[in-house]
């Protein structure tokens, strides 16, 4: 193939960051955390979710504010405010900074990002922006609200998936939940608490290795793409 099709972009992400942090504390977490080999490999866009944190954040005192959340919820986790305009924003970011190879996500983030690709199957979420590819699920977790799962996880997940599991994680048994509903998911497990994590040896291979399969597909679209345009060339000429 020519050069145009030898050079592989990176995959592009959309990191979805937890509750009342924010997009910048996100970026610190990973580009702290991850080593240079997996941070080289891919790119991440880091957004702010759309409202202003309405109580303590759990990182004051950590990072600096401002802090956000992406839609409210009550103590039972089961109803939930401003999701609909929450959905909304994250399609805008889409259409506005996208394309995306995947979405990654971080506890709300994360639960998010586990459960949008059934809500977009089902006509209930990102209507206007291609199908979501690839999910990095760290921390994460179902959604908890009758209705949205039910629409959430009617059908299995699909798309290739990459979850982190950590031993003193909260939302470790509800993660494992939410690997039920994956098809074929990735597992990465560490001793940590509710965070993003180093890798150790057998974590990092999984990742590279995770990265290097979404490379492949970027790589056999390029070159689909390479070749309708050298077809588009034949003919006009």
């Amino acid at each position: 193939m020519g050069s145009e099709a030898g050079i592989v972009r990176k995959p592009r992400f959309l990191g979805l960051h937890g509750f009342r942090t924010s997009g910048a504390i996100l970026k610190t977490q990973i580009e702290t955390k991850w080593p240079k080999s997996v941070l080289e490999k891919i790119d991440i866009v880091y957004p702010d979710a759309p409202f202003p944190a309405q109580g303590k954040s759990d990182v004051e005192g950590i990072f600096d504010p401002p802090y956000y959340e992406w839609f409210q919820f009550n103590k039972e986790f089961t109803t939930y405010t401003n999701f609909d305009e929450c959905l909304a924003y994250i399609e805008d970011i889409m259409i506005k900074q996208g394309p995306f190879d995947g979405l990654l996500g971080f506890s709300q983030g994360a639960i998010l990002s586990g459960g949008l690709p059934g809500l977009q199957a089902k006509g209930m979420a990102l209507t206007k922006v291609p199908q979501i590819k690839n999910l990095i699920i760290i921390g994460g977790a179902k959604f908890k609200n009758v209705t949205v799962a039910e629409n959430a996880y009617s059908s299995p997940i699909h798309c290739p998936s990459l979850h982190f599991l950590g031993e003193n994680d909260f939302l470790k048994p509800y993660g494992l939940e939410l690997l039920e509903s994956c098809v074929d998911p990735v597992v990465i497990h560490h001793p940590k608490g509710h965070t993003i994590p180093r890798f150790d040896e057998t974590g990092l291979k999984m990742i590279l290795s995770f990265l290097e399969r979404i490379e492949k597909d970027i790589l056999s679209e390029q070159e689909k793409d390479l070749c309708y345009k050298e077809e588009e060339n034949a003919v006009a000429a």
